[in-house]
């Protein structure tokens, strides 16, 4: 993790511009800004003389920076012989994901992977349902699947983040403008309901609050729910991580008492997996540690 926060602030100090350096880097500019943080934390320097014009080294920064380049540098030239020794110049990863992870996160983490790795190819199947993305990594049809977690199945897991459920509401909706949405209004309001593996969860939140929704209308899909709503047809659930850059007209509140999933990542066995399966799991979890 140390050899991708000294990348970060290279390539900060490259560009002149945090937000810049975020984006090529496929990270978030407040985690960019947390790494060099931390660095400074870390070293007790300063690193970073911050501007209109944008960011520059400072003189300790300076002093540092050769250093910083021949740890980088040798970090690379390693994993280049490394990767020659396990053949990660050629293969073929599999991967079984769902819509948001398919929209929000795969691309960016298989553009930051292959810039590594360009000799790696990718598979991506997408299905709605975790079930059948366990059964394809337990079956052998993919390498690894984005699941929630628990599984139902027994396969190697590692926990990648917690997602909150959002309660989707008109803009004209009497609680558009509250903090939150409690979950008991969803036996007063007309109540959008989704049709897959998810509904689950959504079903043990109401049996767990003892509610009994308004069922309305049923759906297998995020964004015909989420355009019902904007056309005030009901309310519905759908995850922080789906509702992300949306382009509907809606409001979107936390349920109240909150409630989450359990995002991970599955693999029928970390032991045996392909060294690239391998490598990419171990390229996930960075990415998750460092939350982005």
């Amino acid at each position: 993790m140390d050899i991708g926060k000294y990348r970060a602030l290279l390539r900060t100090v490259e560009m002149g511009n945090i937000t810049r350096a975020a984006e090529e880097l496929g990270y978030t500019q407040s985690a960019v800004s947390r790494i060099i943080a931390d660095l400074e934390q870390e070293w007790g320097v300063t690193l970073l003389t911050r501007g209109r014009m944008g960011v520059v080294l400072s003189s300790a920064g300076e002093a540092l920076l050769p250093h910083l380049r021949a740890v980088c540098n040798a970090d690379r030239e390693l994993l280049e012989e490394v990767d020659q020794l396990h053949g990660l110049t050629r293969g073929t990863i599999r991967v079984g994901t769902f819509n948001s992870i398919s929209v929000h996160w795969l691309p960016r983490l298989m553009k930051t992977f292959l810039e590594r790795y360009p000799g790696i190819r990718f598979e991506v199947m997408t299905h709605i349902e975790y079930r059948e993305i366990e059964e394809w990594v337990a079956g052998g049809h993919v390498d690894c699947g984005f699941i929630a977690l628990p599984s139902a199945l027994t396969l190697d897991t590692v926990f990648l983040r917690r997602d909150r459920h959002m309660a989707v509401l008109p803009l004209d909706h009497p609680l558009a403008g509250e903090e939150s949405y409690p979950i008991s209004r969803f036996a007063e309001d007309s109540f959008i309901k989704l049709e897959d593996d998810r509904d689950r969860e959504i079903v043990q939140i109401f049996e767990r609050y003892q509610v009994k929704p308004n069922l309305q209308y049923r759906v297998n899909d995020d964004y015909a729910a989420i355009a019902m709503v904007e056309n005030g047809l009901g309310v519905s659930v759908l995850t922080e991580l789906v509702l992300q850059r949306t382009p509907y007209g809606v409001a979107v509140k936390p349920l109240d008492p909150p409630q989450f999933r359990d995002i991970g990542l599955a693999v029928r066995s970390r032991r045996s997996a392909s060294p690239a399966t391998a490598r990419f799991l171990d390229h996930v979890e960075r990415w998750a540690a460092e939350g982005i």
